[in-house]
């Protein structure tokens, strides 16, 4: 990690080094993404199977691509019963939480003969992209899954890549069918995005595409936004922890290289107001390196996007947090909620020092689907009101339209809209 002495012009230096990492940095995979989309819109399952088994290694027909219930037993029987119950337990936190974020219609009505209000309505159909290969995230599926059910989509259609035996991982299909996926395609890539986006004959179009993946499907997601909706276009996973002179250092390394191990181009940022806690962390990461087991990535991760930023006050490096509008925020400071309430931007607030990333990932219940690449300063987590529309609703008796209408004539004559005018006009000739 590169130490740094925090002033303007470095934040400056290191926001632009992190804007790297964004999406819309891959101009030659976006051509390659365009390409697939464009074959999947005009052939449909034809170019489907084509990229699967030219992608995955997998031969796939309208009769496989579906999950069959035979599959699922199977996947239910190859992992262990613990792992189901954990799995259980955490579905319980997940859905509690997210059914605090339920919104209901509302109507004001007035003696004068108006009503006014608005009318929440779940979509239709959204689609879940999960990770294959050698990515594993059961969590994933339930933090995309779960919010969905909770604001009452009536239809939730699943895509993930096979692996070469042309199945999908076990702990995948267990925590799609305990969250409650309606359909499962044994899909993915750009391809999958591209059938949830148009449909195809094998998979019906969805209204809202949600969930991780690599480059080519956040610039598939990217590119079909418009035609169908999507949560957002992930960056690469995001750390910052804010701490001063109080804060446990090995706690702080553990917590740094808990995103670290995700991928080379993870962020993790350490922001802190003691010189002798920042050596002392480095000294721990150190350690932690001997052991890990993804310490290869986590090395390349913490050479390019890991930072050590010392502050000479605390207000400076808040001001530093909120600049920076992490993907998680861990703060262990003296007074950590009184830091809290400073905080504008994240898009996850862990306090105190035993609140690790961890918990917010697998357990806690607030959604682990998250704003990266600085988007925190203007985007929030996954939610139910990722899944619901609203609709206004409007009544006026005559009585009520009479005393306004000459009003709304000028207001329409004034932007010479005549025919709008007109419209009202008519109703009191």
């Amino acid at each position: 990690m590169r130490k740094v002495s925090l002033t303007k012009e470095s934040i400056k230096g290191i926001l632009e080094h992190m804007l790297k990492r964004s999406p819309s940095s891959y101009p030659a995979q976006e051509q390659a993404v365009a390409e697939i989309l464009q074959n999947v819109r005009a052939n449909g399952d034809a170019a489907l199977f084509d990229y699967t088994k030219k992608f995955d290694h997998v031969e796939l027909t309208a009769d496989t691509i579906l999950v069959t219930q035979s599959e699922v037993d199977e996947a239910y029987a190859a992992i262990e019963p613990e792992l189901i119950e954990v799995i259980r337990k955490a579905l319980v936190r997940i859905r509690s939480y997210h059914e605090k974020q339920k919104q209901n219609s509302w109507f004001d009505s007035t003696d004068q003969g108006t009503m006014l209000g608005q009318k929440v309505t779940a979509l239709n159909r959204v689609g879940v992209y999960v990770p294959g290969g050698k990515a594993v995230y059961p969590s994933s599926v339930l933090m995309n899954i779960v919010p969905a059910k909770v604001a009452g989509v009536s239809k939730i259609i699943m895509v993930s890549p096979p692996g070469k035996d042309g199945k999908l991982n076990p702990a995948t299909l267990v925590a799609a069918k305990e969250a409650g996926a309606d359909e499962v395609y044994k899909v993915g890539g750009a391809q999958a995005i591209a059938a949830l986006a148009y449909g195809t004959e094998s998979i019906p179009k969805v209204d809202k595409i949600v969930g991780p993946g690599n480059i080519f499907v956040a610039l598939a997601k990217k590119a079909v936004y418009g035609n169908v909706s999507i949560d957002s276009v992930a960056g690469p996973s995001e750390i910052l922890v804010l701490a001063d002179e109080s804060a446990n250092p090995r706690y702080v390394a553990a917590d740094l290289l808990s995103q670290a191990e995700h991928d080379e181009l993870a962020s993790a940022v350490l922001v802190t107001t003691s010189e002798e806690l920042a050596v002392k962390v480095e000294k721990e990461i150190e350690g932690f390196l001997q052991v890990l087991s993804r310490s290869a990535i986590i090395r390349k991760s913490l050479e390019n996007f890991g930072f050590i930023l010392v502050a000479k006050n605390m207000d400076e490096a808040i001001d530093a947090v909120n600049e920076i509008a992490s993907e998680h925020l861990e703060i262990v400071t003296k007074d950590p909620f009184m830091a809290m309430t400073k905080i504008k931007n994240a898009g996850a607030i862990f306090i105190g020092e035993y609140s690790s990333e961890p918990l917010g990932d697998y357990f806690a219940g607030p959604n682990h689907v998250l704003p990266t690449n600085g988007t925190a300063k203007f985007f929030s987590p996954l939610s139910v009101d990722d899944f619901i529309k609203k609709s206004s609703v409007i009544y006026f008796s005559r009585e009520a339209l009479e005393p306004l209408h000459e009003d709304i004539i000028k207001f329409a004559t004034a932007e010479q809209l005549t025919a709008h005018a007109n419209s009202i006009r008519v109703r009191f000739e």
